[in-house]
């Protein structure tokens, strides 16, 4: 499991991941696993929570989807969710996907759905519910955090409760 958290603030976008991979729930097998990438001419960073092999074919057909949307992530994000509905080879992946660029936070599931988060902040993976509430109280209460810090803090923070997530945190921001 993972924890993942992206936020937008002042024109900003951040997105922070930790790289702990767990197999089952007793053995931790790597500490330093990349689950925060740039993709598509690095216009667009995505983060994944879920099964890694899973995680890199939905990569594979979101970098797809943004080439044949000319980079447009939202209309790619909504082609991508509704053939992860349709498709049965799809449909059988376990993953979720944050998917930034400059302008846009998007939370990309394998139920078809594609959202935009209301408060600028989204998390995912078995520490995201804890991430995500720091990160909104963060972006509520103190106005002096940047984007990139308010998401890696997030991920700090859900690492000392969310035993699935460790402090070997990556951030990337536009």
């Amino acid at each position: 499991m993972t924890t993942i958290a992206a936020v937008k603030k002042d024109g900003h976008t951040a997105i922070a991941g930790d790289g702990q991979v767990t197999m089952g729930e007793k053995v931790i097998m790597k500490g330093n696993a990349q689950k925060i990438r740039r993709i598509y001419n690095d216009q667009v960073v995505i983060g994944f929570a879920g099964g890694v092999a899973d995680a890199i074919t939905l990569q594979d057909w979101l970098e797809k989807k943004l080439e044949l949307f000319q980079g447009k992530l939202s209309r790619a994000a909504i082609a991508l969710a509704q053939d992860w509905r349709k498709d049965p080879s799809l449909q059988k992946l376990d993953a979720m996907l944050i998917a930034m660029d400059k302008d846009e936070l998007l939370l990309i599931s394998g139920n078809g759905e594609v959202i935009q988060p209301d408060e600028d902040v989204v998390a995912i993976g078995s520490g995201g519910n804890f991430a995500q509430a720091a990160a909104v109280g963060m972006l509520r209460h103190a106005p002096d955090m940047d984007a990139p810090t308010i998401a890696k803090e997030a991920v700090s923070i859900a690492s000392t409760i969310d035993i699935f997530t460790n402090q070997n945190i990556v951030v990337e921001s536009f």
